[in-house]
């Protein structure tokens, strides 16, 4: 199969990578030349341009962009594509991009794999970046039932854990699971460094480990795209943000109050729970296997 991709930064590299690895004829468009040659070099493509008309061989399109320039690449997309192609996307939030895209495109198929890395850019491409992680289908009434069956048989060859989904739900969901994470764990590190006191936060720095490390990775991320995360997911961002500061504003009470059973009985909830939104990244990586949220 003739696959194009448009953004040829961490996921677009990477999925390029991958679908070279399993025989497809790689295409690939980038704003810089540089990064053409580079994937290239890298294997992550077959051939690169910043000219997108280089996806009029495409038989399918993976739009890699940020955000906000999915639905303008898509209207670039048009003038050069075969009816028949396949577009989807890789973006974070679905909502938006539905609502923009659903006049421009009929055989668009609205996709999310919860993949990445604190890294950027196709230096950071990686091969088996999706191998059981899950990887959201989020369809409407009126996506193509065989296009959607495309897109899903080669997220599965990817060895990605297919999660089929509303757009509205998925974009609530990630608000909590995503979104919510990397706005309170760059509190965690603004918190940190507003201390006033020089000794303490040098100590801190030399102490901080596995434990800070893990709780402020994403909040040490690609601020551009934290940024479009709040920008168009706001809505289910600031529900997400709500609930917490009341849970916040619980364990402060709960402190001040000396009211430790009542905190050992919130972290022994925790302590149950957390494990819970951890199953999915545990699966086999030669499993295919598919949930479907309604």
């Amino acid at each position: 199969m003739k696959i194009g991709i448009v953004g040829l930064g961490l996921i677009g590299g990477s999925l390029g990578l991958d679908l070279r690895s399993l025989g497809h004829q790689v295409l690939g468009v980038s704003r810089s030349q540089q990064t053409c040659r580079r994937a290239i070099e890298r294997g992550a493509v077959d051939d690169a341009s910043v000219d997108i008309a280089l996806m009029a061989r495409a038989e399918v399109v993976f739009v890699c962009t940020p955000i906000e320039a999915i639905a303008p690449t898509i209207l670039q997309l048009k003038t050069h594509l075969s009816p028949s192609a396949i577009i989807t996307d890789v973006g974070s939030v679905k909502m938006l991009v539905v609502t923009a895209v659903k006049d421009l495109w009929h055989n668009f198929v609205p996709g999310h794999p919860m993949a990445g890395s604190a890294e950027s850019g196709i230096e950071a491409a990686q091969n088996n970046l999706f191998v059981g992680r899950p990887y959201a289908i989020a369809t409407t009434q009126t996506t193509p039932e065989d296009a959607s069956e495309v897109i899903e048989e080669i997220a599965r060859s990817l060895s990605a854990k297919i999660i089929k989904c509303s757009p509205s739900l998925h974009d609530r969901a990630v608000a909590l699971i995503s979104h919510l994470p990397v706005m309170t764990s760059a509190s965690l590190i603004e918190t940190c460094m507003q201390e006033s006191d020089e000794a303490a936060i040098a100590l801190a720095k030399q102490l901080a480990s596995s434990g800070f490390r893990d709780t402020s990775r994403v909040g040490g991320g690609n601020p551009e795209l934290g940024v479009m995360m709040a920008q168009y997911n706001r809505q289910e961002l600031l529900r997400a943000l709500d609930a917490y500061r009341q849970q916040i504003d619980r364990s402060i009470d709960y402190i001040k109050r000396e009211d430790w059973a009542a905190l050992k009985e919130l972290l022994q909830q925790t302590q149950l729970s957390r494990p819970q939104f951890l199953k999915k990244t545990d699966c086999d990586p030669s499993s295919s296997g598919q949930k479907s949220l309604k």
